[in-house]
């Protein structure tokens, strides 16, 4: 078993046809599978082995869907890792997954050379596509030179079920973040269960691509198309009003995206035409009833809320065509998923009960990439621990009431509350500080910082924001700044954040904005 076959059979299944449109041009099934070939080609003559690890950073682009497949036809591991994150970041990544190469875009080269030197892990290759802008200097190497010179590689190295595919970095819940390892076998069933879950399954239906590709769910969408055959409009990066320009123009049917996506949509002015829309379909994070409600009166189509994660590669459970809604449900387990709830001794807990929400299927991950403890605790008896907190009612139907108590999930993106923390602490005014996330309209969850500072000394938000911004990408630096005399502790000095959180929540509890939204997330 090999992902990249799933390419060489969509080509041989449904024949030569438009598989994606990007920025203004058109590429058929056939010419970003040839040029797949002869990527994998020039990564076996650069030595790449099979179990290698690749990263690939860099904007949506075709070039991604060009290499994930060239990667595996190869037997390598696909490293995706958002192109926002700083070069310290990147630099642990390379460092833990051993990474031997990168590909990336021009623009993001000085901060790759940057990582990899940090890494220090030996001999790493960097690729950059330049797209005709400028020209790369040694030692990296021109994706497009690459390409046309190499011979394609025919024969695709046999992987087993079991061997990885891809390792995708999460924040989680506990310190640095964590190489989630999706193996072949995982990623096709997440795309089998999504296939045989679908009421509607139409080749000739067109998708917005506006998810990054190098985020989970975004991953679950690009190995998913190939089952489903559709074409894809594929977005550099989600600009709101774009993606309803794109919708009108090119009659998109299905766009997957999280909520701050649909809420800044909703916040265009212009009209447009989107009456070609059949399912919106959100993850990620929670979306409020207010909006979906106000999301599908006016631009049409149904909008289903789905529930995942990352060791999930992504779905668990996720609302149906044609079945009832029930508001706050993310719908039924989907097919070939089973979930359970279960209480702190890991007891079954009777429907309607809450407890911690536990799932088992093909599509369960192996654990993390070099963390056995960490595997160990998340993964048990068959069934993976999620550490959030919902409840199955009569009908099957999951509710998820609480999620991970420290993670902030900024516009899709997960912010763990220590990584800002600790470079608040190495600011010398700061006595002691504690992030927690706060609820906003547009992003879902803002980062809120709430601090202490030394006895006699005095700061502004706006300072302890630019010192932050030297350090933590754009996602991850505080919106709100809290000075306060004191932080909430337990007995034994433990600081409550729950009470934080509430007591934070209450501040900056806010509704739409009405306001148009032109910024990229």
């Amino acid at each position: 078993m090999n992902l990249a076959m799933l390419a060489d059979r969509d080509l041989e299944e449904k024949g030569e046809r438009e598989r994606l449109w990007f920025e203004e041009r058109s590429y058929t099934n056939r010419e970003l599978h040839e040029a797949s070939l002869r990527l994998a080609g020039a990564l076996k003559k650069l030595g790449i082995r099979p179990d290698d690890k690749i990263v690939v950073i860099m904007n949506n682009c075709p070039e991604v869907l060009i290499s994930y497949p060239a990667i595996w036809r190869v037997g390598a591991v696909v490293v995706p890792v958002l192109h926002v994150l700083e070069a310290h970041e990147l630099a642990y990544i390379v460092k833990n997954s051993r990474a031997r190469a990168v590909i990336t875009s021009h623009d993001l080269t000085a901060k790759v050379l940057d990582a990899v030197a940090a890494a220090d892990v030996g001999e790493v290759g960097v690729i950059a596509v330049t797209e005709g802008k400028a020209q790369v200097e040694a030692p990296v190497l021109p994706f497009e030179m690459l390409v046309a010179d190499s011979e394609p590689l025919a024969q695709v190295v046999e992987r087993a079920p079991e061997d990885l595919a891809v390792v995708l970095y999460t924040s989680g819940t506990t310190g640095h973040p964590k190489g989630v390892m999706q193996t072949h076998h995982n990623l096709m069933a997440n795309a089998s269960n999504s296939w045989n879950t679908a009421k509607t399954r139409n080749p000739d239906e067109t998708t917005l691509i506006a998810l990054p590709l190098a985020h989970t769910f975004g991953l679950s969408t690009l190995v998913s198309g190939y089952l489903f055959g559709s074409r894809g409009i594929l977005m550099r990066r989600f600009l709101p009003q774009d993606a309803l320009k794109l919708i009108e123009r090119h009659k998109v049917a299905v766009m997957s995206g999280v909520p701050t996506m649909f809420v800044y949509m909703l916040m265009v002015p212009e009209q447009f035409d989107t009456s070609s829309m059949r399912s919106w379909i959100v993850g990620a994070a929670p979306m409020p009833m207010e909006h979906l409600r106000r999301f599908e009166a006016r631009f049409g189509g149904t909008m289903y809320v789905g529930y995942g994660l990352t060791e999930a590669s992504p779905t668990i459970a996720v609302e149906r065509e044609g079945e009832p809604r029930k508001p706050g449900s993310t719908g039924r387990p989907v097919e070939g998923v089973r979930v359970k709830i279960v209480d702190d001794n890991g007891n079954e807990r009777p429907r309607g009960q809450i407890g911690e929400i536990c799932a088992a299927g093909e599509n369960v991950t192996k654990g993390y990439l070099g963390m056995p403890e960490a595997t160990a605790e998340c993964f048990r008896d068959g069934w993976l621990h999620t550490g959030d907190i919902g409840f199955l009612d009569e009908d099957d139907y999951l509710f998820v009431v609480e999620r991970k108590k420290d993670l902030i999930i900024r516009g899709g993106l997960n912010v763990y509350p220590k990584d800002v923390e600790e470079v608040l602490y190495r600011h010398p005014a700061v006595a002691e500080c504690a992030v927690v996330g706060v609820p906003d309209a547009l992003m879902g969850e803002q980062v809120c910082a709430c601090v202490v500072l030394k006895p006699g000394l005095t700061l502004s938000a706006d300072v302890l924001v630019h010192h932050c911004q030297e350090t933590l990408a754009k996602y991850k630096t505080p919106r709100y700044v809290e000075f306060l005399p004191a932080l909430p502790k337990t007995t034994i000095g433990k600081i409550q954040k729950k009470e934080l959180r509430k007591m934070m929540s209450a501040k900056y509890e806010s509704a739409l904005p009405e306001v148009t939204a032109s910024a990229p997330l």
